[in-house]
């Protein structure tokens, strides 16, 4: 292995932590809060954390694609093929599908300033508008990995 490839593919997994990691950890988080109190803490967190995947895909697919044309194997493997068509399908759940939820709820909190520790029943009920699109994107995700780590066809 070259040094400018094994560069690129240490830049390449870096990347794919910091796209991963929030992705997978923060819908954990929000589904942990219990009082309104943990709610908005979980989305403070969660938009803290949001640049995080946006930087990472930018560079994940850069250095992506540069590794093919680094190694020479283009698109000639069904296993990278279905990795890239995932990803980006898994970008546009995560923009079209989950964002805007997000965002919604968000809206609703800065809108809704009780401080009691019960979450409102609006939020309870839009939270759950999230979750299968969370646990969609989560499968993803894994699915990118297996793929990426075993190769196998």
């Amino acid at each position: 292995m070259n040094g400018l490839f094994g560069w690129l593919l240490v830049i390449h997994v870096l990347a794919a932590f910091a796209v991963i990691g929030p992705a997978l950890v923060v819908p954990v988080i929000r589904r942990s809060a219990r009082t309104a109190g943990q709610l908005r803490y979980a989305f403070d967190v969660s938009a803290k954390l949001a640049f995080l995947p946006k930087i990472g895909g930018v560079v994940l697919i850069a250095t992506g694609v540069w590794l093919m044309i680094e190694s020479g194997i283009g698109f000639t493997q069904m296993w990278l093929n279905l990795s890239i068509l995932l990803s980006l399908l898994l970008i546009v759940l995560i923009d079209a599908m989950i964002e805007p939820r997000v965002k919604k709820i968000m809206r609703m909190m800065s809108e809704n300033k009780q401080q009691g520790d019960e979450i409102p029943r609006e939020f309870t009920q839009e939270m759950r508008t999230i979750v299968p699109f969370d646990s969609v994107a989560q499968a993803m995700m894994i699915a990118i990995i297996v793929l990426m780590v075993l190769k196998p066809f």
